[in-house]
């Protein structure tokens, strides 16, 4: 199974938009969001069955037991992130406890002990052969990246054996949840935006994908908002070897058919008629056998 896996250095380039292009376009029957921060992939995916869901569970937190608890204030003297509370008796609040267990060390009657944490809630749609995975990690929870190689693990699994091509919507930015996204893909399609910002955030990415040694592709989407912006994004694929997918013009019918629950591609518009020549040339290069990934 080939994995396709759609990045961006930040939010908002329309990742998301052009993701559920690309899996409606190959008919994909495996596909994933790795965005497990805020995923929205499923707005548009419009399964009927329910899913299975599944607890998550992140690095342990602390909790004292207040029927062993002496009120000694060892935990509340020797945290160093300030999640011990002594408001009506000594406790932990769960949103500062970063599970170090200093608390559950020095605690001299054993009232604090780490215990496990849902942090987040996995679920996966199996409807009719397609398979559909993803999670949402809760408010100020960490291990993000632990989370997005379980949703991935998910999908596979998942999948039938005659599966050909996955497409996974990444997460943001360049920290630990894309690293575990880019982790095992035959291939990153990275959707830039002609902004200056944009251009930083787009370099940030292919250095990150690069040290991974993951074949990359570029396109641009909203190009014509900025042209001068779009040509240094062509003239830098250009410089660096990397292949240039394309470009997407900005679209109002863009957002109507978001809004509607369907994809680009399902409604007649410019936007979706541009995804469809950046899918055909992203896809040709993953099944090739000479990708080069540039740099």
């Amino acid at each position: 199974m080939k994995q396709l896996l759609i990045l961006s250095g930040k939010g908002g380039t329309g990742k998301t938009t052009v993701a559920s292009a690309f899996i409606k376009l190959s008919s994909a029957r495996a596909y994933a969001d790795c965005d497990v921060d805020a995923p929205n992939l499923h707005l548009v995916m419009n399964f009927k069955n329910e899913p299975e869901t599944e607890d998550y569970f992140g690095m342990p937190k602390a909790q004292i037991d207040r029927d062993k608890c002496i009120d000694c204030g060892v935990c509340l003297e020797n945290c160093r992130f300030g999640a011990i509370s002594d408001e009506g008796g000594h406790h932990v609040e769960l949103f500062s406890c970063e599970g170090c267990g200093v608390c559950e060390e020095l605690c001299p009657v054993g009232a604090a002990v780490l215990m496990p944490d849902i942090a987040g809630e996995l679920t996966l749609f199996n409807e009719d052969g397609n398979v559909f995975s993803t999670a949402q990690l809760k408010m100020g929870r960490g291990t993000s990246g632990l989370l997005v190689s379980q949703v991935k693990n998910r999908m596979k699994s998942a999948a039938d054996t005659y599966t050909g091509l996955a497409v996974i919507d990444g997460s943001p930015g360049i920290g630990c949840p894309v690293i575990a996204s880019l982790s095992g893909v035959d291939m990153a399609l990275i959707v830039a935006e002609p902004s200056l910002s944009g251009i930083s955030d787009m370099e940030r990415i292919i250095k990150t994908a690069y040290n991974f040694g993951v074949p990359i592709a570029v396109c641009v989407n909203k190009h014509d908002t900025n042209p001068d912006n779009t040509g240094k994004i062509e003239e830098y694929c250009r410089e660096n070897n990397l292949l240039f997918a394309g470009k997407i013009p900005f679209d109002p019918k863009a957002v109507e058919a978001i809004n509607s629950g369907m994809t680009i591609v399902d409604i007649d518009c410019p936007s979706g008629d541009a995804v469809r020549e950046v899918y055909q040339i992203t896809v040709e290069a993953l099944l090739s056998e000479n990708k080069g990934n540039g740099i």
